[in-house]
Parts: structure tokens; C-alpha cells; sequence
């Protein structure tokens, strides 16, 4: 029977995220002169599989139910924030009791990829997933998919803008909805910061703030306010629409969908994926956890009840959702999302958080 573990997260919080830590927790230093040894290192006992999961239990208890019964593995979850959760992996190192992390985004497996804390995957489940959006050293692989999108409702906007940086012009003043202290904002602003430069993007940033959007805590939130027509455009991500028109309907919602064109920064495809932590006595469960997440049977979860892209081959989604290889989306490396701390101080000088 799976058991959820006590959520303990690490005062260090996103700060922990930066590589510097990863030197300082690495190993276990009680005794360095015989790191690694059999006599010194610490040894798990066998047991369960111990995830540490950034994603919602909500959201994703019923698949881990489906994995547990799936490889014949008991599992042992331990949800969280993923940034907070990357955080308290660094900062256990070689003496965390986590075999497999399930993270939210790419960034926060970036970062414990950047700092050595993650085993190589099999050749053979990188290999079911598009090079974009798995680890280019192999260390994590993706698992579904969400995309950066324009919500604009459809009463009040013939044509919605087909990129972010039209959203600073003074036509826009005062009707653009969004999030800025939700994860998936703070990731497409790291996108930008990576793609177009540190300058770039503090100036897009001021001149947004500048343009008075109006601000709201959760991507949902912002949908609503664009649906209702409080808001005429917004930025969220693809399937907090395709998630209120299966509850509600496509044909009654007011909002609807634009995907940013040219490698826009807007039009961000970020994942969710696993990478299998290193030093652990259950690596052989941790692989087939990963290959589980890749399956027809778990990608069609994500497809169906969470509404995301499924990313390994062979599975589409129910859902009217374009292609990805048709969207124009741009192209970055997303273990490069990691750099996140840079990314809120860039927020807060811009008075956003």
C-alpha cells in the first residue's frame, strides 16, 4: 500500500537551488578519508521506492497507485513544492533516502542534474522522447508537456497578439491578466533571460510593469478573468483551458487560445519530468518507475486527465490540441531553466514579486 511521507522542506528554499551547495552536500562528510567506501558510506536498507514528487498528490496520486501496481514496487511519496524539494535534495546529497524525482518543471531537474546528483538513464527511455525535452547529458527525461499560450477573449479581441513583446504596447495597457509569482510565469521569464539575454528581458520586464497588468495568484485565475471579460488577454499555460472547457464546454467559454509564433518567448514548451537519484540501493526500481511514466498507459493519463502534451511516441492526446512538432516554439535547452534565483531577482527589481 503506498503511504505519503511527512512533507520536510528545507528552510534554504529556491536559494539551495544554486550549484555552490552541491559542493557542500555531495557526500557524506563524517569521514572523508573513506568516502565511498563500503565501511564509511551509508547504506540503504532495501525497501520501498521513495519518491519525491513536486507534483500535486491531487493531481497524481491515482497514477503512482498505477505505477506501484504496474512494477510491482511499493511506493513512498513525499510531495512538495519542486524547487523546494530540488532544495532539500541538494542539501541531503549522498545521504537522501529519495530514489526518484517526479518534478513540476525542468528547471528544478536542471539543477540537480548541474550538480551531479543524478544517475544516466537507459539509452532506451531517453530514446522514446524528443531530444528537446529530455537532459542532453541524459541525467532526466520529460514526461508530458505544457505550453506557453495567449488566452484572449474572443468578444472583445478579433486578433490576439502572436508574441509577448507586443504585450507592452499602449494598446494593451491595463488588459493583460497574468501570474507572476506562479512557477510557470517565473519559467517563461527564465526561458527569455536564456534566450534573449539578461538585458532584453529586464527591459521587457519594466516595460510590461509599466503597461498596468493586472495581476492575479493563479494561472486559473487568469483564465477566468479573460472568460469573463475582466481581463482581454492572458498569460497561461495550454490546458487550464482545455481543462475548464471539458468541465464546462468549448462552445460556452468567451476565452480562447493563441500559440505565440516565430520561437517566441511566449511560446515556451516546458515539462514535467523524473531523473533517478544517484547512490541509492534501488536504482533497477527506479528505472522501471521512469519507463512506467513513459508508458501508453501513463502517458495517456496525462493526455486524458491532466490534459498536458504526452511527449513519449506513439500516444495523442484526446483533445483538440495542435501538434507539437507544428508549433513554432523556441529552442533552448531546458536543464537551462535552473537558473531560477537569477530570474526572481530580476522579478523583484522589477516590483513584480
Amino acid at each position: 500500500m503506498r503511504r505519503v511521507l511527512p512533507r520536510r522542506i528545507s528552510t534554504l528554499a529556491v536559494a539551495a537551488l544554486l550549484v555552490p551547495l552541491a559542493a557542500a552536500c555531495g557526500t557524506d562528510s563524517a569521514d572523508d578519508s573513506g568516502a565511498g567506501s563500503a565501511a564509511t558510506k551509508p547504506k540503504k536498507a532495501a525497501g520501498p521506492l521513495v519518491v519525491y514528487s513536486g507534483r500535486s498528490e491531487e493531481l497524481v496520486a491515482p497514477l503512482l497507485t498505477q505505477l506501484e501496481k504496474a512494477t510491482g514496487t511499493q511506493v513512498e511519496v513525499r510531495y512538495g513544492d519542486s524547487a523546494e524539494l530540488a532544495a532539500q535534495l541538494l542539501e541531503e546529497g549522498d545521504r537522501t533516502k529519495a530514489d526518484l524525482f517526479f518534478s513540476q518543471d525542468a528547471g528544478a531537474l536542471g539543477a540537480l542534474g548541474k550538480a551531479g546528483r543524478l544517475a544516466p538513464l537507459s539509452k532506451e527511455s531517453l530514446d522514446r522522447v524528443d531530444q528537446r525535452f529530455r537532459a542532453e547529458d541524459g541525467s532526466w527525461v520529460g514526461v508530458s508537456g505544457r505550453v506557453r499560450v495567449i488566452a484572449y477573449n474572443s468578444d472583445k479581441v478579433a486578433k490576439a497578439p502572436d508574441s509577448v513583446h507586443d504585450l507592452t504596447k499602449a494598446e494593451w495597457k491595463g488588459k493583460v491578466a497574468y501570474a507572476p509569482t506562479n512557477a510557470s510565469f517565473q519559467a517563461f521569464v527564465t526561458g527569455m533571460r536564456v534566450l534573449e539575454g539578461e538585458d532584453a528581458t529586464r527591459t521587457w520586464l519594466k516595460d510590461f510593469k509599466a503597461n498596468s497588468p493586472q495581476v492575479y495568484e493563479k494561472n486559473g485565475a487568469v483564465l477566468d478573468a479573460v472568460d469573463g471579460g475582466k481581463a482581454e488577454l492572458g498569460l497561461i499555460n495550454h490546458y487550464y483551458w482545455y481543462e475548464k472547457a471539458a468541465e464546462e464546454g468549448a462552445e460556452k467559454l468567451k476565452a480562447a487560445l493563441n500559440f505565440p509564433k516565430k520561437g517566441d518567448p511566449g511560446a515556451l514548451v516546458n515539462v514535467a519530468g523524473v531523473g533517478v537519484l544517484k547512490g541509492n540501493d534501488r536504482s533497477a526500481a527506479a528505472q522501471k518507475a521512469v519507463d512506467f511514466l513513459l508508458s501508453k498507459e501513463a502517458q495517456t493519463y496525462f493526455a486524458d486527465e491532466t490534459h498536458e502534451y504526452p511527449l513519449a511516441a506513439g500516444v495523442t492526446s484526446k483533445d483538440d490540441l495542435p501538434a507539437l512538432g507544428s508549433l513554432d516554439t523556441p529552442a533552448i535547452d531546458l536543464s537551462k531553466l535552473e537558473s531560477l534565483e537569477a530570474t526572481l531577482e530580476m522579478l523583484r527589481e522589477a516590483g513584480m514579486v
